[in-house]
């Protein structure tokens, strides 16, 4: 009987000390003190290189465990997403938004105060979302692919934790000049043609890199990507289609070229920079689908599509 009331009774903890400002980090042992003054008890794995979360997951028994807690941006969660799926790991999901970038928890509404995360990861109320699949590797939030994806890429980490999403749009405002059309190919159920790119998104999501209306009637457990091809326009169009991506309405924009899908192939004679949750990604081809409610997000709400208490 007692080691029955021992099962899932765990919580592995995994957390970037770098995401941010260091909030979360600075706040650890006061995490750890909520969970163990509820009997549980936390393991805590520390971002890093290597390949420790693959080792972890695949000598744990997770009837053991309740949740796995994650602390960090979206590329932090994008890791350990990958690892659990790869790992066959299903447990509910608590989120500590410490990073530069936070949109998934953007999403389930996460609170940016520290207390009011950890009430929410102490609970059991959960959401589920789906997991988007770009060839072999899994995304939560966004793919990007085009001249804009360097953007991310070429920001110096420390100005990122310093400046935070602003960084993003003094780079961005810096690489217009520099825009390249790109010729895309497109194959889907939906849409298939070729098209002259700026820049495309597929969001999983509603907002990326801070725009919290770039894909504002997504819902992430519909079974759904949103598609959205921003194509070769003047450079005047520019600034009425900024407004319009700011207001949310920029889908009904001549210049943006957007539907919703469960399977995309893209293809393009030339290279072209890719971006999934933040992190460099794959090469074309890219083949896109989607894994219905794979994540049960710990929220705390019970009004959200798909939530359960």
């Amino acid at each position: 009987m007692a080691n029955s009331n021992l099962k899932k009774k765990k919580i592995l903890l995994f957390y970037n000390p770098n995401s941010g400002s260091g909030m979360f980090k600075n706040n650890l042992d006061f995490i750890i003190s909520k969970f163990q003054a509820r009997r549980t008890m936390i393991i805590p794995v520390r971002a890093g290189k290597g390949d420790m979360l693959d080792f972890v997951f695949q000598n744990m028994d997770q009837q053991e465990y309740a949740k796995i807690l994650i602390a960090g941006g979206d590329g932090t969660i994008n890791i350990c997403v990958n690892a659990l799926i790869k790992n066959g790991i299903d447990l509910p999901i608590g989120i500590f938004p410490a990073g530069t970038a936070n949109d998934f928890a953007y999403y389930f509404d996460i609170p940016a105060e520290i207390g009011a995360m950890t009430d929410i990861a102490l609970g059991s109320s959960h959401t589920c979302a789906d997991v988007g699949k770009v060839n072999d590797k899994f995304f939560i939030n966004v793919a990007a692919m085009g001249t804009l994806v360097d953007v991310s890429q070429k920001t110096d980490p420390d100005v990122k934790n310093t400046l935070g999403i602003i960084s993003y749009y003094l780079k961005g405002i810096t690489e217009v000049p520099n825009l390249k059309p790109t010729v895309v190919k497109l194959t889907s159920d939906e849409y298939a043609g070729e098209e002259n790119m700026y820049f495309m998104l597929i969001m999983n999501g509603r907002s990326a890199g801070g725009f919290k209306r770039i894909s504002p009637n997504a819902v992430i457990n519909d079974g759904l990507l949103d598609v959205m091809l921003f194509r070769e326009m003047p450079l005047i169009d520019f600034a009425p289609l900024l407004i319009s991506v700011l207001q949310g309405n920029h889908t009904e924009n001549k210049n943006v070229l957007f539907f919703r899908t469960s399977k995309l192939k893209l293809e393009s004679d030339v290279d072209i920079s890719t971006d999934v949750d933040g992190e460099k990604g794959a090469k074309f081809p890219l083949t896109f689908e989607v894994l219905p409610n794979r994540l049960k997000i710990l929220t705390k709400f019970n009004d959200m599509p798909g939530a359960i208490w």
